[in-house]
């Protein structure tokens, strides 16, 4: 769990991913969109305390941490009424009947697909 130091920016974002260098780069596509990384985490536990603790603007969750599913993490956010894209290489017909209609960036994807999905969910940075 990585909690960063608050920045003078965009929108904050909660980026849960388990690869580090997808996680690096998607800091760096989230900078320069305009948002702000509030915080990272690659394990459910830290995820979870971030998502109930965390003031962030959304989240973005890799599906599967190392074997676990993020799903407890997507329902904290989701009490929280914090809005969630899931990134996931399964596809999202590979999601829980729970989770169909929530926002899915199919990996690997561009900056310009995250930027769109962002820009719906919550609004530009």
């Amino acid at each position: 769990m990585i909690p960063l130091q608050n920045r003078k920016g965009g929108r904050r974002i909660l980026v849960v991913e388990d690869e580090i260098l997808i996680g690096m780069l998607l800091e760096d596509m989230l900078g320069d969109l305009g948002y702000e990384v509030a915080a990272t985490a690659s394990r459910v536990e830290d995820a979870l305390a971030l998502a109930r603790d965390l003031e962030v603007d959304a989240a973005i969750l890799d599906v599967n941490l190392n074997g676990e599913d993020v799903y407890p993490v997507a329902d904290v956010l989701a009490g929280r009424s914090i809005p969630f894209v899931f990134a996931t290489g399964y596809g999202e017909c590979a999601l829980p009947d729970a989770y169909q209609q929530r926002p899915t960036l199919q990996k690997p994807f561009e900056e310009a697909t995250l930027a769109r999905q962002l820009a719906q969910l919550i609004g530009a940075p």
